[in-house]
């Protein structure tokens, strides 16, 4: 029970964080699944860019140098989305 909970805060937490990034809606259900899915890959995603940000670097930067680093991981897992696996 209270994990379908916690999936329900974390997604409409992620939908809001993603919408104002102005992704189409397709893109934003997209990354929801993939966090629901992987939240252990994102919650290291999230330290990495946090270690970033405290070093000096804007958050946009360090999101963006974060995701590159693992640009490939994220690929794999788009895919695996896409195919149902």
């Amino acid at each position: 029970m209270f994990k379908n909970l916690k999936d329900k805060a974390m997604a409409a937490l992620v939908r809001h964080q993603l919408k104002k990034t102005g992704l189409p809606d397709d893109q934003v259900e997209m990354f929801v699944q993939l966090v629901l899915k992987h939240p252990e890959f994102f919650k290291q995603i999230d330290a990495e860019v946090k270690a970033k940000k405290k070093q000096g670097m804007n958050e946009q930067a360090a999101m963006m140098q974060v995701m590159r680093s693992h640009q490939a991981e994220l690929q794999k897992m788009m895919v695996d989305l896409q195919q149902g696996k």
